[in-house]
């Protein structure tokens, strides 16, 4: 089972292959980290509110 290294929530394996490369096993942030965003390499604090 997979978990975010950002807040280490659970994952699926279905959300890994979807949205990290190949080679990636945790993604970087998930849909429970609200307040980041996924950009390059790196993840950040969205630049506008999201809503």
């Amino acid at each position: 089972m997979a978990e975010c290294q950002n807040c280490g929530a659970f994952v699926t394996d279905r959300y890994v292959k979807v949205f990290t490369p190949e080679q990636v096993d945790r993604p970087r942030v998930c849909p429970n980290c609200e307040d980041k965003i996924r950009d390059g390499a790196d993840v950040r604090k969205p630049r506008s509110p999201r809503n």
